[in-house]
């Protein structure tokens, strides 16, 4: 099934990668690289869709796009050493050449957010896809009630975008806090805790807020148990799955959860849509 508003690649996006040049790369964390691309054209995609990147002759793999939809040129991600094929990656740097194929998959519509509170709830890599559409939301700030953003990780060294976090906070308009599990033995100004354990000093209001989350999938059950609580519904929630997907177009089966397929159908789903499964 393909729910409506997904997003429909082109016959060409669909199967055949184009070239993309690395103009920065820079190491966030011993796992996460960070990278930014410069495109043959504008990607032309939402805050929440997906990228195909490949190594040729190697393979490739789904990566979540971080920068907000635009009229430039280029692609912001962050890609975290996991196997043969990211550890390849994290080896390129300025000027090398990989390929791409897409945007795929349903991603966050901004309508939904207008007029709205928005809390983002980021756990560990979690923060990299979401940070395309806090972007965009930041970018039209007065279009938004309350903008708030729940930042964890394990520990300091693996926190991610630290520089937009901090910037984030010193503009004065956004929420944001930061916390990780562990701080033993590591410098750390932010919290010590969990992502659930902010969420009842925001003092929410149901009726105004929307919530956007990504993290591991362990997560999902506590933070959403915590908003319950804190009176906002399924219908309000947005989820952003990180199910691990191959093919990007629904044919080969590997993120297919019973009737439904990651790439086409999500990653971004209504928590009230996937409740069931």
């Amino acid at each position: 099934m393909t729910m409506p508003g997904a997003f429909e690649p082109s016959p060409v996006a669909n199967y055949l990668p184009t070239t993309a040049i690395i103009e920065e790369a820079e190491n966030f964390t011993a796992r996460d690289r960070y990278f930014r691309l410069s495109l043959e054209r504008p990607l032309g995609h939402r805050p929440g869709q997906f990228v195909m990147v490949s190594v040729f002759g190697l393979g490739e793999a789904p990566i979540s796009i971080s920068n907000p939809p635009g009229d430039a040129p280029t692609l912001e991600m962050v890609i975290r050493n996991a196997g043969s094929l990211t550890q390849v990656l994290h080896s390129y740097g300025p000027g090398d050449a990989i390929g791409l194929r897409g945007p795929y998959g349903h991603g966050f519509d901004l309508h939904d957010f207008l007029g709205r509170d928005v809390l983002f709830i980021c756990g560990g890599l979690g923060l990299a896809p979401l940070r395309s559409l806090i972007r965009a939301v930041i970018d039209r700030r007065g279009e938004f009630g309350r903008v708030m953003v729940i930042s964890g990780c394990r520990t300091p060294a693996e926190e991610i975008y630290r520089p937009d976090l901090t910037a984030w906070a010193e503009r004065g308009d956004v929420d944001i806090v930061r916390l990780v599990d562990n701080a033993a033995n590591m410098p750390w100004k932010g919290r010590v805790g969990l992502v659930t354990e902010p969420i009842a000093g925001l003092k929410l209001d149901p009726a105004e807020t929307v919530v956007a989350m990504c993290g591991p999938p362990v997560m999902y059950k506590f933070v959403l148990l915590e908003l319950a609580g804190a009176g906002i519904n399924g219908d309000r929630v947005f989820v952003d799955l990180e199910r691990r997907m191959r093919c990007g177009v629904g044919k080969c089966g590997h993120c297919q959860i019973n009737d439904i397929y990651c790439c086409q159908d999500g990653p971004v789903f209504r928590f009230s849509e996937i409740a069931h499964l």
